[in-house]
């Protein structure tokens, strides 16, 4: 087994979660209050999710190489495939939370801003903790999926051992040149990841605690 490769995908995996949640809380949050305009950034933000991983390396390429927007090269670095990542695990990150705050009861908003909290205390002491499914269900799948992104990865990092060489492209270079056992031993480690963050995410919303309560009276 490739442990090099396993332990960047974990890094990549990891970071990318962190950074993205926070981002898409706030998003999430925001098109709650949007109208118009909604449905064309909620198309935008889910594009990832139809758009071939070819088309999206081929903009990342394309905006990512020179200096970029960030003044220095991103592609064949760390740095670049974690950029990568962040975007293209934006539906996965986001969408579970909007589903989330959208679950939320209008009543107990209108109820804590008759009682006089302001807008940052509902969003921290309300909002946030009914939300926690959707939170923790997204940071589950932005980890998941990140780990076997293949794709974009490739086309922004190629497979510099160490630096941009994950998991996925192991498993790829390892079938390339036969080594079926490694291959498939990486490969069982990313179904196992794979099944068991799908099965968190569909024990989080797949349980309502008032249904259950409601079913035993």
């Amino acid at each position: 087994m490739d442990i090099d490769a396993v332990l960047l995908s974990l890094k990549l995996a990891f970071w990318t979660m962190a950074l993205i949640l926070p981002f898409g809380i706030w998003v999430a949050h925001r098109l709650m209050s949007l109208n118009k305009s909604r449905p064309w950034i909620e198309a935008a933000l889910a594009l990832p999710l139809v758009l071939p991983p070819t088309v999206l390396g081929y903009y990342f390429l394309v905006g990512f190489g020179g200096k970029s927007f960030f003044g220095f090269p991103l592609v064949f670095s760390f740095f670049g495939i974690l950029v990568a990542s962040l975007i293209v695990n934006l539906p996965f990150a986001i969408q579970p939370i909007q589903r989330a705050f959208e679950a939320i009861n209008p009543e107990i908003l209108e109820a804590a801003q008759v009682s006089g909290l302001s807008n940052w205390q509902i969003f921290r002491l309300i909002e946030l903790p009914l939300a926690w499914r959707g939170i923790t269900s997204a940071a589950v799948l932005t980890f998941a999926h990140t780990l076997g992104e293949f794709g974009v990865v490739l086309m922004v990092g190629g497979a510099i051992p160490g630096e941009t060489k994950t998991v996925s492209i192991a498993i790829y270079d390892k079938v390339q040149s036969f080594d079926t056992a490694g291959a498939g031993m990486l490969a069982l480690l990313l179904l196992a990841t794979s099944l068991v963050a799908i099965g968190i995410s569909y024990g989080i919303f797949g349980r309502n605690p008032s249904r259950q309560h409601g079913g035993r009276g």
